[in-house]
């Protein structure tokens, strides 16, 4: 049930990011179910990117983000975001995001930000 949960923040926080970066679009009619039957799809690989890609180069690039105090987790992030939009494209989901910067960098803040929040009021079984 968390798994759900996660998921669907997951979504709207891409809805958000959606909303107010341009360079990042479903190409599904707004409001219709298929529109938010992609977001949940995307909210699926950007987790599976994120469970699996993202340790990987951050580990990689551990001595970067240690010099950069941090900042290079920002790109990072903005990477998976990117990796997301271009294996969507692979499958066919119409899912896209235009380029590194500012659509992707931009997005993967607001993404971060909303899924903070919507974190805290997800109860936590710990």
């Amino acid at each position: 049930m968390r798994f759900i949960i996660r998921t669907l923040a997951a979504a709207v926080a891409l809805w958000v990011a959606i909303q107010l970066v341009d360079g990042i679009e479903v190409a599904a009619p707004s409001g219709s179910a298929g529109y938010w039957g992609v977001l949940l799809v995307v909210a699926l690989i950007f987790g599976l990117v994120n469970a699996i890609v993202k340790p990987i180069v951050k580990s990689l690039g551990c001595a970067i983000i240690v010099l950069t105090l941090g900042l290079f987790l920002l790109v990072i992030n903005a990477a998976m975001l990117l990796l997301t939009g271009w294996i969507a494209g692979q499958l066919d989901i119409p899912f896209h995001v235009d380029n590194f910067y500012p659509a992707a960098f931009w997005g993967a803040i607001i993404v971060s930000l909303v899924s903070w929040l919507l974190g805290l009021f997800i109860p936590d079984n710990d």
